[in-house]
């Protein structure tokens, strides 16, 4: 007997069908747009911007804002603070400016100051915070030691490649493209090209002759 006639195949069919239909509506129902009332959690949120569905860790939505037409994949992690009870330091935490893509498992991890310009897009699994673990204390485990928050700022215009990890303290400028797998540790001037761990520049332009090229090797 053909399969398209086989009666346990077209009951799965069916079944794979009724899956894969209620989930797109399941997904469509539980994103956050700017008028869901989940958006008036935020300290702002954009006219055309919406947070996907399904999210990995949402909280500390006061102390965030959004902007317009702005896109959160899903999957992603936005905090601030170490638990949803924190009162952070500062206010607001988390800023995402204007017609950003922030794409699919990527976390933004803040407790003092992650600023994100506008039009920036990231790959896939970016990873973005302003605090990390200290390690000096050898009588405390590692994942219970801090260290000081250091603000993270990241130019209008620049792009993240996948798997992007952005570490406290760094600035990113304007129209910067970082590789992937890239870690930023340090500072990023405006218009140029870093890759690598940490990142380093490997192209910048040059205003004067309206060129991209390899910067010195000290650089």
């Amino acid at each position: 007997m053909p399969p398209s006639l086989n009666p346990r195949v077209a009951v799965s069919q069916w079944r794979s069908r009724t899956v894969r239909a209620a989930w797109t509506k399941v997904k469509w129902w539980g994103a956050i747009g700017h008028h869901s009332d989940f958006a008036k959690q935020f300290g702002a949120f954009g006219e055309g911007s919406m947070i996907a569905f399904p999210w990995n860790t949402l909280y500390g939505e006061r102390w965030m804002r959004i902007g317009r037409d702005t896109y959160i994949g899903p999957d992603a992690t936005l905090s601030v603070g170490i638990h949803p009870e924190q009162i952070p330091i500062s206010n607001p935490v988390i800023v995402i400016g204007d017609r950003c893509l922030i794409n699919k498992g990527t976390a933004i991890v803040a407790h003092f100051a992650v600023e994100i310009g506008d039009d920036v897009w990231t790959g896939h699994n970016c990873y973005i915070t302003d605090q990390n673990h200290g390690y000096k204390n050898l009588d405390l485990p590692i994942g219970a030691q801090s260290m000081a928050e250091r603000p993270v700022r990241i130019g209008s215009g620049s792009w993240l490649g996948y798997g992007v990890v952005v570490l406290p303290g760094v600035t990113i400028g304007e129209h910067v493209v970082v590789g992937a797998g890239s870690v930023v540790t340090h500072d990023l001037p405006d218009r140029c090209v870093a890759a690598g761990v940490p990142a380093r520049i490997v192209s910048q332009h040059d205003p004067s002759t309206g060129e991209w090229s390899r910067p010195p090797a000290s650089q």
